[in-house]
């Protein structure tokens, strides 16, 4: 299929992509890396009268460390996320979370800013945001503003950007000493989205004694979920094998009706949640000297 008839924009400056949205409105959309929304244009799911093509603006592409945050600019490719030493060295969970992406054909176009404006609950970046607490820069008709990732995902492919707003960076903390990670996930194929996943930070001192629990649960429904029961139920805790169990099966209580669909049914992604959950936090258990 081919798409419906479009104006086509290649903005130079981040000012200018504002204004064209401004002056477009709910009609246009923005072009990033093109692996999400230009299938859905071929298919005709989507259908704006223009098409914002970001490639050209000057300034979004970088990967760099300050103040403790490591900043990436929204046009970054997941590729180039891939291949940072930087990344792999200060943010292993993200690092390890790119790998997982699709294959290496989309992550050399796909941008980092572009999967969390896209919002697919099944996407990994959107999990990894939230799970580190990541903070999101975008710049409208009214300047520049920061929106916390917990605040960031909306619904199903929604998010709080405004419509004239550009997202331009991704901000993520750095791991404290003593934090342990774990990103696990269940596809069909390898490159697949994921039918559930699981991102995990653990804090722990003394003698595995829990100080800090962040588990954020994706694919299983509209949006990632953090599961606060589930981390509650670790800190100030020893832990330990049974604990983790216990607080796998609490992740998957506390999810509301998951996700039922051609590629998997509603209880099986209960259950993988569980298994998921309990397995993460093994993992980022190990990783904070905890077991």
């Amino acid at each position: 299929m081919k798409p419906a008839p479009f104006e086509y924009f290649d903005p130079k400056t981040v000012e200018e992509a504002v204004s064209l949205l401004r002056e477009h409105g709910e009609d246009a959309k923005v072009l990033a890396g093109g692996q999400s929304l230009v299938p859905l244009l071929h298919m005709r799911m989507a259908r704006p009268e223009a098409l914002i093509d970001l490639s050209r603006v000057q300034g979004l592409e970088y990967i760099r460390e300050t103040d403790g945050v490591l900043a990436i600019g929204a046009m970054t490719s997941k590729r180039a996320v891939e291949r940072s030493g930087l990344v792999k060295r200060r943010q292993p969970l993200l690092h390890a979370a790119t790998l997982l992406i699709a294959h290496p054909q989309i992550r050399n176009r796909g941008t980092v800013g572009g999967s969390m404006a896209h919002a697919d609950p099944a996407a990994e970046y959107p999990a990894v945001a939230l799970v580190l607490d990541a903070e999101l820069r975008a710049v409208g008709p009214d300047g520049e503003r920061t929106i916390k990732a917990g605040d960031f995902f909306v619904s199903y492919l929604t998010t709080a950007l405004e419509p004239a707003e550009v997202l331009t960076e991704v901000r993520f903390p750095m791991p404290a000493d003593g934090t342990g990670w774990a990103f696990r996930e269940v596809s069909r194929r390898h490159g697949d989205f994921a039918m559930a996943g699981a991102a995990v930070t653990l804090s722990a001192e003394g003698a595995g004694r829990c100080t800090e629990a962040r588990i954020v649960l994706f694919g299983v429904g509209p949006t990632p979920i953090r599961v606060h029961g589930a981390e509650q139920m670790l800190v100030g805790e020893t832990l330990g094998q049974a604990l983790l169990e216990l607080a796998g099966h609490r992740a998957s209580e506390d999810l509301d009706e998951p996700l039922s669909d051609v590629h998997a049914s509603a209880e099986f992604r209960r259950h993988l949640a569980e298994v998921l959950t309990r397995r993460a936090l093994a993992e980022a258990m190990a990783r904070a000297g905890g077991g």
